[in-house]
């Protein structure tokens, strides 16, 4: 009879200890099927964010547009000088732009690029700054006192820094991008206007309006290393993913510049009159250049080139005077700021038409999307 209770008591045991084991491994399982579910939800959030794009109105505005409606639902208004160039932070929650002092008569340097980076109008007794607006909100984060006639302005992808080019003080400033102060300024070419920085956050490619070069700079070391020769006026810089290629506008030749940058070796495509920004898309099979003409003529086209081929394979038809140019990160749409007409267009990267036309502030300048 002992042995009888002993049996049962033993089986009793190995019942509740399979229990009790199939419990745990049940709560494990569904610790696991939650944690799945919570980063597959995190990640479905992140696809979801509100996407937007940012134009710099040289009018004295920055526009937000919906990128889902293509409509603008927020107007930040500037009354201390002229918005040029916009960009977002790689981790989209801020938005950085160039602010100016006012030019007398309302002047452009862009309708003016035949002055070689000099804008010989442009009051010096005002003030230039770099501002910097919080994305989702629309409030000021920092004001920063940068150099003369300021023009474009990039963050760094590993997010330290911001650089401004200082078109009239032939100087890039360097801002650390956590406290916004400025940390170095680096000398470069004459005339600096736009540039774009390499995917590994070590070098800027500036082009100086002012002579017929791009300046490599050393964000780290805070220094020009090098210049590249690229051709008359060059406007601005574009470069691949991979850090290996570099492309710029060459105003003065209505050509683009794509530039090898292991050999330095440079071919030129011929675009529309009077190119102004480029944007090449996410996965490099494409670049974008705006053609803006001038104001008494100006062009209403954006060059697509191959970047395989290096050839134009589409002249998309805009609004007058295209200047600034991005694409969303899907590489769906292409968006232009049109400066004579104070609109942007959505181009569809697909039928390369103009689906959409967006009445923004006058004469947008910059653009970036989020």
């Amino acid at each position: 009879m002992l042995k009888n209770k002993l049996i049962k008591l033993i089986t009793t045991f190995t019942v509740l200890t399979l229990v009790l084991t199939g419990c745990g491994n049940a709560v494990k399982e569904n610790k696991s099927n939650n944690q799945t579910q919570n980063q597959n939800q995190t990640q479905k959030n992140a696809e979801e964010k509100a996407h937007f794009y940012f134009t710099a109105n040289e009018s004295g505005s920055i526009s937000k547009i919906d990128a889902t409606t293509n409509e603008v639902i927020d107007t930040i208004k500037e009354a201390e000088g002229t918005p040029h160039n916009v960009q977002v932070s790689p981790d989209g929650k801020v938005v950085g732009y160039t602010l100016a002092a006012e030019m007398k008569e309302n002047q452009s340097e862009d309708e003016n690029m035949d002055m070689k980076g000099k804008d010989k109008d442009m009051d010096m007794e005002s003030k230039s700054y770099a501002m910097f607006y919080d994305a989702d909100t629309g409030k000021l984060i920092k004001k920063v006192e940068i150099g003369n006639h300021p023009a474009h302005i990039v963050f760094t992808e590993d997010g330290k820094y911001v650089l401004v080019t200082n078109n009239e003080d032939n100087n890039v400033s360097v801002i650390d991008a956590k406290n916004y102060k400025v940390v170095s300024t680096v000398s470069v070419g004459k005339g600096p206007h736009g540039f774009r920085i390499s995917k590994d956050s070590k070098y800027a490619y500036v082009a100086n309006m002012g002579e017929d070069t791009i300046s490599v700079v050393d964000i780290e070391n805070n220094k020009e290393v090098k210049k590249i020769t690229v051709g008359s006026t060059p406007v601005t810089t574009a470069i691949t993913s991979d850090d290996k290629t570099l492309v710029a506008t060459v105003n003065g030749e209505n050509a683009l510049a794509i530039v090898d940058l292991a050999t330095e070796k440079v071919e030129k495509v011929p675009v529309g009159v009077g190119p102004a920004q480029v944007y090449i898309q996410s996965d490099n099979k494409y670049a974008f250049v705006a053609n803006q003409g001038t104001e008494e003529v100006p062009s209403n086209t954006v060059s697509k080139i191959d970047m395989v081929t290096k050839k134009v394979v589409a002249m998309i038809e805009t609004g007058k005077g295209a200047h600034g140019v991005v694409v969303s990160p899907d590489n769906k749409y292409v968006y232009v700021t049109n400066m004579y007409e104070g609109t942007v267009s959505v181009i569809d990267n697909i039928t390369d038409k103009v689906i959409k036309t967006i009445q923004v502030g006058k004469e947008p300048n910059g653009i970036s999307y989020r």
